[in-house]
């Protein structure tokens, strides 16, 4: 079972998870991220020790249409976004399909 953390986007938004112990992280700067960051995401979705993967929402428009597809029905490793105008029922759907089970679901 995939146990890492993975962040993935400019140092600024990797800086914070870095400093928190996320030991595994690319960094893409802001100026080369339309070939960049489809490799550094590529690479981390290959990394069989990488459980999830965490990106910010506004870096998805930059992602080609095949990684960005990737991304979008990768269940494990699980990609999280944040910031933008990612909100809680993405990371929802995301859970319940890494895990088979919506864990806030009401009777």
């Amino acid at each position: 079972m995939s146990q890492e953390i993975a962040v993935v986007g400019s140092p600024e938004f990797t800086t914070g998870f870095r400093l928190a112990g996320v030991r595994e992280f690319e960094n893409v700067p802001d100026d080369d991220k339309d070939e960049a960051l489809d490799e550094a995401v590529e690479r981390v979705l290959t990394d069989e020790t990488i459980g999830i993967i965490v990106m910010h929402a506004d870096d998805l428009q930059y992602l080609s249409r095949g990684v960005r597809e990737d991304v979008e029905t990768s269940v494990e490793p699980t990609v999280v976004t944040l910031g933008g105008g990612a909100g809680s029922g993405g990371l929802r759907d995301k859970i319940k399909r890494a895990i088979g089970i919506d864990l806030m679901e009401e009777d």
